[in-house]
């Protein structure tokens, strides 16, 4: 097929490709401007070149210049701003996997398109993966601190609140056992960090834990704050347990390209289990003991 019948087929679908390469392009650039890591700046940049070459290949076709979506770059500039470099990058890149697959239809038309693709889906992959972010090589520290702060305080939460039917005293024993839950947390991670001697530095390990254990003891207890109501208070709880879940198995699943759907689904089934448990078995000792606050 000639290059004209292409371009009159095909322009508009090829211009869609061209409009992503081109807001990558300056994506990219402008976050290799914002790191401060020589290594990290110079992944972004050869990525930022892979994908104004790949445009250039597009406007072969086309004929024509785009202009970046200036709005797009901005959202994914401040997503990884906020939520850290290879999220954000990662998030991008995700967005253009389907519009990607769907391109294949043009092989028979346009020969560089298999190339540019293995390079859009492999290449590119290998250089995200040799980002050096903090906040992700701790990421097995924040796991064990919102693990044990979700299965641990779900049940607890739980259990107080048929055992004392009360919300200030059950908020009151929470933030008592959660407070003092996460500095057991935070020590153990600092020792089991310091005996493994590996790359982690031990006290970043303990802080990271610490912190979101205690992150999420606040995040839980605070219904029991705001409403009397003590099974409203449970209900919300329980609703942000899932929340919390949900919202990092998500981060965690495109950062670091992990199954969102299992990791979700174990967490939650936990948490939640145990909170029925302890559910009941605050109900028994409420009943077993004569408890009355």
């Amino acid at each position: 097929m000639s290059t004209v019948n292409i371009n009159t087929k095909f322009v508009n679908e090829l211009q869609v490709l061209q409009q992503d390469e081109i807001d990558s392009y300056h994506t990219y650039l402008r976050l290799a401007n914002m790191t401060k890591d020589a290594e990290n700046q110079q992944v972004l940049q050869k990525i930022a070149n892979q994908e104004m070459a790949h445009y250039n290949i597009w406007k072969r076709y086309t004929q024509v210049d785009v202009s970046p979506n200036w709005t797009k770059v901005h959202f994914y500039y401040w997503i990884a701003k906020l939520f850290g470099l290879t999220f954000g990058v990662k998030l991008m890149e995700k967005s253009e996997e389907k519009a990607q697959r769907d391109y294949r239809q043009f092989l028979a038309h346009i020969p560089e398109i298999e190339k540019v693709l293995q390079e859009e889906e492999v290449h590119e992959n290998q250089l995200l993966n040799m980002i050096n972010e903090e906040s992700l090589k701790y990421a097995g520290s924040v796991v064990l601190g919102l693990n044990d702060a979700l299965v641990e305080l779900t049940g607890a939460l739980a259990g107080f609140t048929f055992a004392f039917q009360k919300t200030q005293i059950i908020a009151l024993a929470a933030l008592i056992t959660g407070i003092s839950a996460s500095f057991s947390m935070a020590a153990s991670e600092y020792l089991s960090s310091k005996a493994e001697a590996g790359e982690q530095d031990p006290l970043k390990s303990a802080l990271y834990t610490g912190f979101a254990y205690i992150l999420t003891v606040i995040l839980l207890v605070l219904p029991y704050l705001l409403f009397s109501n003590y099974l409203l208070a449970l209900a919300i709880a329980l609703v942000t347990a899932i929340l919390i879940i949900a919202v990092f198995n998500y981060y965690i699943s495109i950062a670091k390209d992990f199954s969102f759907s299992k990791r979700f689904l174990e967490m939650a089934v936990i948490s939640l289990g145990v909170a029925t448990f302890s559910f009941v078995l605050g109900l028994i000792i409420r009943q077993v003991f004569g408890i009355d606050i």
